[in-house]
């Protein structure tokens, strides 16, 4: 099955770390194609519904409110950290630039910030939806 044309990868012991995110938010899938089509980065950014269930299972209530770096079912990295090592795949050195300067540590924080921001209101952005909404905690 596929979501947006993008076929679920298979999960190995060594398979190669994904970018999952909300397939169901138009925001984020807006979002993913945009930096897909400027950075073409080298990892692949799959939604997390198509995500083996053993690799998403325990994380659901993170991936509801942000993308995860995952390798099988471990967490690399959240929000703005999985968005620069995202970003710091790309062949372009400008890219692996940008994405090495969000990573230094007052930097870091403030893209912290501003992703959770956007986070938050995905649903009242360009492309997003009532259904981009994050739900309470807890739910």
């Amino acid at each position: 099955m596929t979501h947006h044309g993008v076929k679920p990868p298979p999960s190995t012991p060594r398979s190669p770390a994904v970018l999952a995110y909300d397939g169901d938010c138009g925001f984020c899938q807006t979002s993913v194609d945009r930096i897909r089509a400027l950075t073409a980065p080298t990892l692949e950014a799959v939604p997390w519904q198509f995500l083996p269930a053993e690799s998403t299972a325990l994380h659901l209530e993170r991936l509801d409110r942000e993308v995860l770096l995952l390798r099988g079912g471990t967490v690399l990295a959240g929000g703005s950290d999985a968005l620069a090592r995202y970003v710091g795949t790309s062949p372009s050195r400008t890219y692996r630039m940008l994405a090495a300067v969000i990573r230094l540590p007052g930097i870091r924080a403030c893209a912290r910030v501003v992703y959770r921001w956007v986070s938050r209101n995905r649903h009242r952005l360009p492309g997003g939806t009532p259904a981009c909404a994050v739900p309470p905690r807890g739910t």
